[in-house]
């Protein structure tokens, strides 16, 4: 194989499941097929010692499930792209996938067009996540932004405005945007702060993400 493939290892406790993903991704010039594993453990030795660019990864196994797999892997081959492959179609599936590194959630009646779209796609950077689970994702990041957004006391005039600032937006943009006075976009952004813990805008920001109050 030349130098531009891309690298997956497949990972899936049914033989059967497993070859088939093998064979069908095997007649794909751009795809190259390091390894199999049938467990996470497996997953995590494997993609150790052949470095892919893509890992196919079940959700549930035995010896150790495909959530922890990715979590562990992550840290060791921090370079390789993780797509989930599933039947489960659950909200804490995708969440706990996405949170353990994954960057794909696809479940398993996916063509084959689009499973070698959603490596090329993870390859490149990106994400790719079946319809559903990003709907389900973005229910669950409501959620837990409704829970911060109680423990940090925001309101909901606040919540804006913090928004607006990951955006990149001016005081002035934002007092435009929300039709207010520039001073009031001042004493807004001092509560926030305050709220926060933080001194500047730049820590209001990265505060915020971490928390899961803005986007």
């Amino acid at each position: 194989m030349g130098d531009r493939t891309i690298k997956v290892l497949v990972v899936d406790d049914h033989r059967l499941v497993r070859e088939g993903l093998v064979n069908l991704l095997r007649v794909n010039p751009e795809i190259e097929i390091v390894g199999e594993a049938g467990d996470g453990e497996e997953a995590v030795a494997k993609a150790r010692s052949l470095r892919p660019d893509v890992v196919l990864m079940d959700v549930s196994m035995p010896v150790m499930n495909g959530i922890t797999a990715t979590r562990l892997l992550k840290k060791e081959c921090p370079e390789a792209a993780v797509i989930m492959l599933t039947m489960l179609d659950q909200e804490a599936y995708v969440y706990e996938a996405v949170k353990a590194g994954a960057t794909g959630y696809l479940l398993k009646n996916a063509g084959l067009d689009e499973l070698v779209k959603s490596i090329k796609e993870v390859h490149k950077g990106g994400a790719t996540l079946h319809p559903d689970a990003q709907a389900k994702l973005l229910k669950e990041y409501v959620a837990l932004a409704r829970r911060n957004r109680e423990t940090y006391g925001l309101s909901n005039r606040e919540l804006e405005v913090l928004q607006l600032l990951a955006d990149g937006k001016s005081n002035r943009e934002i007092a435009q945007e929300l039709f207010i006075s520039a001073q009031t976009v001042k004493t807004h952004i001092a509560h926030i702060f305050e709220k926060l813990g933080v001194s500047d805008r730049t820590e209001a920001v990265a505060a915020a993400l971490r928390r899961g109050l803005v986007t």
